[in-house]
């Protein structure tokens, strides 16, 4: 029953829980010397009693009504912000996104914040960090560190110079390990300086860079880009044709306003890059934002943003929850990508955030790709979106030649046909660069004992072990499930054990084989885990010099490589046959987006693709007709099959150790979604069938699916059939969780 207390001010607060509720909570103790007519705003964190426990609360809203008795309800222990660091409208975004991803609001808003907010720390005050020698370095003979030569050298620039700065010290390359041992020596100490606020002046903000001439079409869209009030643009641009410049163009006249720009990129190694060429043009304070930094670094990016001291902000998909002072612009770059969807635990989509926010704040936004996705392509049609078209390449830049292997008929070099050998041989006697892509890591997929048929499959999942090399490993990408490289067949003693199948690190040796005197460049997972690798790889690359790079789909997004002239796809037939209904789009938007880092220099470059269906109509579509009528053929696919999206689509997963826990809890869900909604024209229920890969990790998993024409019909469903569920005695047997507008029907 609803109690009320007309002079009571009940706080409604959201916990990191995954209850799917709020917590009500009566002010704090010292709230007389508050003024009542004031009570505390939402987006303020406070700590509170939770059973035994004390944890940091977020205050969602406060009434005078709450379902529990008034002496039963637990007061705010204290107030951890005398103000709410969120704005209201963004915080409001917050609550609804929750709500609209079906997610746990108090798990969901913690996601929204950085780390030491989490934690109920303060955001920490921007210092000088430099170190400095204490009294006994100051004399300390260097002769006493003559086995260490690097901390040798850094107490000796200390003992000329009396300080240097942490970030000097990172870029004269001396290592964290060499500073802590003399920091454990007592010889060094690192000390901190506030920095003193000024003010800046942003009108006297000038550009670092001269602009680049603009050629029609990139005029024809930087003049159509409306800078005031909410617009959505759809920049479809060429691979090449210069969507970045329309990105700056358009910055410079937000920042020149003192106005904020909030850039959204889908990787976090396509961050040096960009980062640099944004540096190079603007003289201005551009922070970036991506799970790389550290919660200290993360928190001073976040708050330079809120207070308005950065101008331009870059990050990944979390920055679309970083607030603004002065909101101008929302661009999202390689809009299509599925690296945007978060696919684990609060499965909010950063694009898709981006327009509503957009709308929210009216501002303009930016969604850019050479490969659009047909959810963009068809706001177009609808006329949600504004299409701008970027036709050509930029400057003298012309588009690849394509040129189809047919591999059923060649025989293989280690996965490369002679056509493709000839190529590259003939590109790297130039003086070019050769691009390998090839989607699978590893050295093999798949290992297998010659005479009796054994394979090398995971324990725990339906999947097989990847042969690795670096370290001799067999290792399951999915559960990372790791074992030795056999020296026998486990079942029958054999010593006849035989790779299948190509990887990078295989591939990488091949290239080394048949060409020893080349420099070969491999960019996986497994060669940039290193904090600073992908930055090496990068600048050994941009030198122009004659290489080869054998990489995966970290090689496709985004990058800049001028002296690449071949791209090459070893395998091209990935998501022809995929259970998956957006396999192919996915496919056309990798070839597309690998085959457009060749010729994007002075010189044309070509394309060389190895298939086994060079015949399909999809592969010889986007070969000879280009990717906008590929895309044709998806639409038409999926307006034939009620598909998104011409259709909205919820996904619900269920796992268990036991397959039939998993499914009984699933069918529980059809049963109760059908007595809400039955099927009929309008709504349909698939499943419960088992994922793409039913076992994972030792559980068993299904799904299943549900599509609506109306949008709001399928949210009143959802929020119901999760509220069901969460109290289901079988839900206490699996887990389960909701995807709404999935990338990943798998």
């Amino acid at each position: 029953m609803m109690k009320t207390d007309d002079k009571q001010t009940i706080y409604h607060i959201a916990v990191p829980s995954p209850l799917r509720r709020l917590f009500d909570y009566l002010p704090p103790l010292d709230s007389q010397e508050r003024n009542k007519n004031q009570p505390l705003q939402p987006g303020t964190r406070v700590f509170i009693p939770f059973g035994k426990r004390e944890l940091v609360g977020i205050i969602v809203a406060s009434s005078k009504k709450s379902s529990i008795s008034l002496s039963r309800l637990k007061s705010i222990i204290s107030v951890i912000d005398s103000d709410s660091l969120i704005p209201e409208y963004l915080f409001k975004l917050y609550v609804w996104a929750a709500k609209y991803y079906q997610y746990p609001i108090g798990d969901a808003l913690f996601h929204s914040i950085p780390g030491l907010l989490r934690k109920g720390k303060d955001l920490p005050t921007k210092t000088n960090r430099h170190w400095r020698l204490v009294d006994q370095g100051v004399k300390f003979s260097l002769a006493k560190l003559s086995r260490s030569p690097r901390q040798q050298e850094f107490i000796c620039c200390l003992q000329q110079e009396k300080s240097i700065s942490q970030e000097e010290a990172k870029q004269r390359n001396f290592s964290a390990s060499t500073l802590k041992q003399l920091e454990k020596k007592k010889l060094i100490i690192l000390i901190d300086t506030p920095i003193k606020k000024t003010q800046t002046d942003i009108k006297a903000y000038t550009l670092a860079e001269k602009p680049q001439t603009l050629y029609p079409e990139q005029k024809k869209a930087v003049n159509n880009i409306k800078l005031n009030g909410f617009n959505a643009y759809l920049l479809f641009g060429e691979t090449g044709s210069g969507k970045t410049e329309v990105y700056l163009q358009t910055i410079e006249k937000i920042v020149c306003s003192g106005k904020q720009a909030l850039i959204l990129i889908p990787e976090i190694n396509l961050t040096p890059q960009t980062l640099g060429r944004f540096k190079r043009r603007f003289n201005c304070h551009i922070v970036v934002l991506n799970s790389k930094l550290t919660d200290r670094e993360k928190a001073f990016a976040w708050n330079s943003a809120r207070t308005g001291q950065a101008s331009i902000i870059l990050g990944t998909r979390s920055a679309i929850f970083t607030p603004l002072k002065s909101p101008g612009l929302l661009i999202v770059d390689e809009e299509h990508d599925s690296s945007y969807k978060q696919q684990e635990g609060y499965r909010y989509s950063a694009r898709d955030l981006a327009v509503i926010r957009a709308k929210k704040e009216s501002i303009p936004i930016i969604l850019g790709s050479a490969t659009p996705s047909l959810e963009s392509l068809n706001n177009c049609e609808e006329n949600r979106y504004t299409k701008l078209i970027l036709s050509s390449r930029a400057g003298e830049a012309s588009r690849p030649i394509w040129i189809p292997v047919d591999i059923k008929k060649t025989t293989l070099i280690g996965g490369y046909s002679q056509k493709l050998i000839d190529a590259i041989k003939k590109t790297l006697s130039e003086g070019d660069q050769v691009l390998i892509f090839l989607n699978r890591r590893g050295y093999s997929p798949t290992l297998t004992c010659y005479d009796c048929g054994w394979i090398s499959n995971c324990p725990n999942c339906e999947a097989r072990l990847t042969v690795h090399r670096k370290p001799n490993r067999l290792i399951c990408h999915h559960c990372e499930h790791m074992k030795k490289f056999p020296s026998k067949c486990p079942f029958c003693d054999s010593s006849k054990l035989e790779c299948i199948g190509q990887g990078t690190e295989r591939s990488e040796d091949t290239l080394k084989t048949l060409f020893p005197y080349t420099q070969i460049l491999r960019v996986d997972r497994d060669t940039t885990r290193h904090k600073s690798a992908m930055n090496d790889l990068l600048s050994i690359i941009n030198k122009g010099n004659p290489c080869i790079l054998i990489g995966t789909q970290m090689l496709a997004k985004g990058h800049h490589f001028p002296k690449v002239t071949l791209v090459a796809i070893l395998d091209a037939d990935g998501g022809l046959f995929s259970p998956d209904f957006r396999a192919p789009e996915k496919m056309g938007q990798l070839i597309t987006q690998v085959a457009g880092r060749s010729g994007r220099g002075e010189k044309p470059g070509s394309v060389i693709i190895q298939s086994n269906h060079c015949e399909h109509p999809f592969i010889a579509t986007l070969m000879s007709k280009g990717y906008q009528s590929f895309i044709k053929i998806m639409f038409k696919e999926r307006k034939l099959c009620n598909l998104p999206p011409y259709r909205f689509m919820a996904i619900i997963r269920s796992e268990s150790v036991n397959s039939r826990a998993a499914i009984n809890f699933l069918k529980h869900c059809r049963q109760y979604s059908e007595y809400l909604l039955p099927p009929n024209k309008e709504i349909n229920y698939l499943g419960p069938l088992p994922a793409a890969m039913e076992k994972r990790n030792g559980r068993f998993r299904y799904i299943l699916s549900i599509y609506c024409k109306e949008r709001k019909e399928l949210q009143w469903l959802m929020e119901k059939l999760c509220l069901k569920a969460e109290n289901s005695k079988l839900a206490k047997r699996v887990r389960w969780s909701v995807d709404v507008d999935p990338q990943d029907v798998s």
